[in-house]
């Protein structure tokens, strides 16, 4: 725990903060679960419906599609909505997309099932990181909007033991059915959020912004001041598409976001967390094998995480950047050596296992929540909805490239050149980093702001 985190949970106020962001960051939680349950699910689902390799792809790729679609609209929906209201459509959603899934009696249900699951997901993902940046103090924003990262990291964990554990018995419809009990608690957790202040001074609604920031912040005199701050900025009405068409600095940061959810998601991380047992099926490892490397992967993206909370408000976002684009270009490069090897040995298993945990520990601490701690920061208040859906929406198009293009990309150039291909992605982003990419923490996002409308360099912002 940070000293600005451990401070925090001292007083009352600071308590319900924190449990206000752990509650919100609940929705990474179902987004971690409906990752991590398809990869165990895929050869039973082929199996039973006996569909090609192409078909899994989409099955798995429809998630992302309707993410993409929800993604689109997140921003008008949390505008209109309120960040609270569109949490509680997400749960929703959750729920009656997985117990879709559970019943399934096609492919192509099961990819409409995966796609409601993906208007959750695309939902949640905007909405959530833009709901703890608005209402988490300046000091601890970092490690409260990578809490949302945590909760997917913990997801995931627990999806591939879950799919471990039921893989004896090969029941791949209780894996994608059984995450409507969490989205159920998920659903009761939200119901119990204040709205974002922010949303509320949005709305003109200035006497619950400030009753909420005072039950969140320990000083009545900081919660005006934050409430005046932001009033202040709210004077112009331009904003979203409007802001975009007519503000070259809003158009930088909205590309800014656009570039970081893509460097997130070339970086390989989908192709493990969606194709681990896969990957390991062509490494020699048997069955059972296979799931409990898988979980072993999980059990590491989790625990690095905690890194990440603890190093993102004290390192900052760009040195661990720079560590987990290098310390990921070096593990695939490793992975697709060992695999040009020919065939694997036991040394040679243990080996690509230990490489890809080291890239799960890579981007569990460095891309994997510093992408959306920075996307949520770099916007403007008066545009942020919009420019947080369409990095979000970014996010989700090129995920589903990634899961719609894995198979068939060992089928066509081979494990090897596959992992080289995403190995060459991250020494690239080591370069992005540097040129673009700012430092932000400990700043205001009103600092933020005001040195983006200025026309700063984007890599300058923070200062």
């Amino acid at each position: 725990m940070t000293d600005a985190l451990a401070m925090t949970v001292r007083t009352r106020s600071g308590f319900a903060t924190i449990l206000t962001c752990v509650l919100a960051a609940l929705a990474g939680l179902m987004f971690g679960l409906d990752i991590g349950v398809i990869s165990g699910a895929t050869r039973f689902i082929q199996a039973e419906f006996e569909v090609s390799n192409r078909a899994i792809e989409w099955i798995v790729s429809s998630m992302m599609l309707g993410a993409a679609v929800s993604a689109a609209a997140a921003g008008w929906l949390s505008a209109t909505l309120g960040r609270k209201r569109s949490l509680i459509l997400s749960a929703l959603l959750f729920v009656g997309g997985s117990m879709l899934c559970g019943v399934a009696w096609s492919p192509w249900v099961l990819a409409g099932a995966r796609f409601v699951l993906g208007l959750a997901i695309g939902t949640a993902t905007f909405t959530a990181p833009l709901y703890l940046a608005e209402v988490a103090p300046g000091r601890i924003r970092g490690a409260m909007i990578s809490t949302y990262q945590l909760m997917i990291t913990i997801g995931i964990f627990v999806a591939f033991l879950s799919d471990t554990a039921l893989s004896y018995s090969g029941a791949w419809r209780w894996m994608l059915g059984v995450v409507a009990l969490p989205g159920g608690l998920f659903l009761l957790g939200v119901l119990g959020l204040p709205e974002s202040p922010r949303w509320l001074l949005l709305r003109g609604r200035r006497d619950e912004a400030v009753a909420v920031l005072d039950r969140l912040r320990d000083d009545p005199a900081e919660a005006r001041r934050e409430a005046d701050d932001i009033a202040q900025q709210l004077k112009s009405p331009r904003h979203g598409w409007r802001l975009f068409l007519c503000n070259a600095n809003f158009r930088r940061s909205v590309g800014l976001g656009v570039l970081l959810q893509v460097m997130q998601q070339l970086t390989g991380i989908n192709v493990i967390m969606y194709y681990a047992p896969r990957i390991f099926a062509g490494m020699g490892f048997g069955d059972g094998a296979q799931m409990w490397a898988t979980a072993i992967v999980g059990l590491v993206n989790m625990l690095a995480t905690f890194a990440a909370i603890g190093l993102v408000d004290r390192w900052g976002r760009r040195p661990i950047l720079y560590l987990g684009f290098a310390v990921m270009a070096a593990s695939l490069g490793a992975v697709g050596a060992l695999m040009q090897a020919g065939t694997p040995t036991h040394a040679m298993q243990v080996a690509v296992v230990a490489a890809l945990l080291v890239f799960i520990a890579g981007f569990a601490m460095s891309a994997g929540p510093m992408v959306w701690t920075l996307c949520s920061e770099v916007q403007p208040l008066r545009g942020r909805d919009f420019g947080i859906a369409c990095s979000t929406c970014a996010n989700w198009i090129v995920n589903m490239a990634v899961g719609a293009s894995f198979l068939s990309l060992l089928d066509g150039i081979g494990a090897t050149w596959t992992f080289w291909l995403y190995a060459a992605f991250n020494l690239v982003f080591v370069a992005f980093t540097h040129v673009w990419v700012p430092e932000t923490s400990g700043v205001t996002l009103e600092h933020i702001e005001r040195h983006l409308m200025a026309g700063w360099p984007l890599r300058r912002l923070g200062r």
